[in-house]
């Protein structure tokens, strides 16, 4: 397989993971609100961004940094040093991984003071403090298989930590749930750490499944001269701090709203029960909705860290500028018609996954799923940058996003006639900020040039295509089902069809104007030639 081959193959194995992991997250978060509410996910959601932001310091950037340091030394052929390079990082992920769950279970009261949150919210903190652990062990070893561009196990992993994650959330909430809402919350959050457990679990069999190969490559390589400890512990750190920050900016961001949106709309006249729901429909329903096309960004972001530190081993400026341009012009197909199909169907669609009760969460997701497209923009960009050794400049790049985010926040939060939407439309301002700057810095780093007949023009053209059938097709087929069906079952089957008619616009509209070429079709793994065949077969290809 070409080292190209394998960067496409890796991102879709990723990316259909990560639809699947999505999937079964937003399932799970379905359920979940039907059976503790919104004010119950609000505790939930109180809960999350502490974890995420505690994760990111205890894995501090260390799996990107050992999938960088692995691949530069497999392109090599340097076995021996690449397993050091596990070996001293897995080290230090288990200490701090556990330092960071045993603090969090310990201050959840003193957290949740400071915070000025719901003081019932301390369960959920408690609850989920034990995930960190597993999953800053797990990343260890998912970064070691990366770093090899082998995808399989993390996206193997992913699948069944979510799976766990979902079961145990949803068996734990409805157990628990005679007990109060808060302590459901808290069954619903400690589901995190059994996927974790899971997760790893997994990841522990592949790997001793896979190490006898590797360590025949390892004895089979001539000796060098083992580079000392501390210079890798050193170079691991050089990596990690940087992009610990860049990791820790999107929990942060969480953390503003965590911070600022309850008591603003608090300062407006609103009960903290009140708050709380609101809160709980910006974060967790619209969020996790806006969250959830990312998966294709995501992926392409951690095959990239590997493939653009190959090319950059091998010194080849062309494969880096190919690659990049590739990862932003996937990014580009992808998030444009999923912003615009979410703020079609913005009610709609929520209405389907939360039930009609929650449908005014349809308000939150309008504004939110412009952002949409910064972030994907956001995460692709970050991924080459990372891969360049240039860790430091999305951080900048998305702090300078953040404190936008912040200050706009403060103030449109506070506008009656906004409350979340203006905390919303603040997200959207201040991550397109943070985008903006990362592709300059693409644009002076690997060459990569914009293109606006690729990127904005044929892709603009098929997304307004694809905007008129969602329309059309909505409408259409909620007065052929209104009559026959419920309110609720009507507006289900017309949102899913108008999404299914859009998709089909979309693709036939890409293929028609050129946007995608034959030679990107054939990348895809395994059906690539197949889905050349049957475009040429219908004339869809220019």
């Amino acid at each position: 397989m070409s080292s190209h081959s394998r960067f496409i193959r890796g991102a879709a194995i990723l990316a259909v993971a990560g639809v699947g992991v999505r999937f079964i997250g937003a399932v799970m978060k379905i359920w979940l609100v039907r059976v503790i509410g919104d004010g119950g996910i609000g505790l939930y959601q109180m809960a999350y961004p502490i974890y995420s932001t505690l994760l990111a310091i205890s894995t501090a950037g260390i799996p990107v940094a050992i999938s960088k340091l692995v691949s530069e030394s497999v392109t090599v052929d340097d076995y021996r040093e690449a397993a050091r390079v596990f070996r001293i990082a897995l080290l230090i992920l288990t200490f701090t991984g556990l330092v960071i769950t045993l603090l969090l279970y310990f201050t959840a009261e003193f957290i949740v003071r400071i915070s000025d949150n719901d003081p019932l919210s301390v369960y959920s903190i408690m609850a989920i403090a034990p995930a960190i652990f597993f999953v800053t062990v797990m990343s260890a070893l998912r970064g070691f298989f990366q770093g090899q561009q082998y995808m399989f196990p993390t996206a193997a992993s992913q699948v069944i930590e979510q799976i766990g994650r979902a079961v145990f959330s949803l068996y734990l909430a409805i157990s628990l749930l005679s007990w109060g809402v808060e302590y459901a919350a808290a069954g619903a959050a400690f589901g995190t750490a059994a996927g974790g457990i899971l997760g790893l679990l997994l990841l522990i069999v592949i790997y001793y499944r896979r190490r006898p190969a590797f360590m025949e490559k390892l004895r089979a390589q001539r000796k060098t001269r083992a580079q000392p400890t501390g210079l890798i512990i050193r170079r691991i750190f050089a990596l990690a701090v940087p992009i610990t920050f860049g990791s820790l900016i999107m929990p942060l961001l969480s953390l503003i709203d965590q911070l600022i949106v309850p008591g603003r709309l608090k300062a407006i006249g609103f009960a903290r029960e009140q708050a709380t729901a609101l809160f709980g429909q910006l974060t967790g329903m619209a969020g996790s909705v806006v969250y959830f096309p990312n998966v294709v960004t995501l992926a392409l972001s951690m095959s990239l860290v590997p493939a653009i530190s190959e090319a950059l081993v091998l010194r080849d400026r062309a494969l880096i500028r190919n690659r990049a341009s590739l990862s932003i012009k996937l990014t580009v197909l992808f998030s444009m018609p999923a912003a615009i199909g979410l703020f079609q169907l913005a009610t709609p669609v929520t209405a389907l996954l939360f039930g009609l009760e929650n449908a005014g969460a349809g308000y939150a997701l309008a504004y939110m799923s412009w952002s949409v497209i910064p972030l994907g923009l956001y995460v692709s960009t970050t991924g080459i940058l990372q891969g360049l050794g240039k860790t430091i400049t999305p951080v900048v790049n998305m702090a300078l996003g953040g404190v936008l985010k912040a200050a706009l926040a403060w103030y449109l939060t506070a506008i009656p006639s906004l409350h979340i939407g203006g905390a919303a439309l603040g997200s959207v301002i201040g991550t397109s900020l943070a985008a903006l700057l990362n592709l300059y810095a693409v644009a002076r780093q690997a060459g990569w040039r914009f293109r606006f007949g690729e990127l904005v023009l044929l892709p603009g053209l098929s997304t307004a295509a694809m905007a008129a059938a969602v329309s059309l097709g909505y409408r259409f087929l909620v007065r052929l089902a209104g009559s026959s069906l419920t309110p609720g079952f009507a507006g289900g089957f017309a949102t899913l069809g108008a999404i299914f008619a859009g998709v089909v616009v979309y693709s036939v509209s890409l293929l028609l104007s050129g946007s995608l070429t034959r030679e990107e079709l054939e990348l895809v793994p395994r059906i690539g030639p197949q889905l050349v065949r049957v475009a040429e077969r219908w004339r869809l290809l220019r």
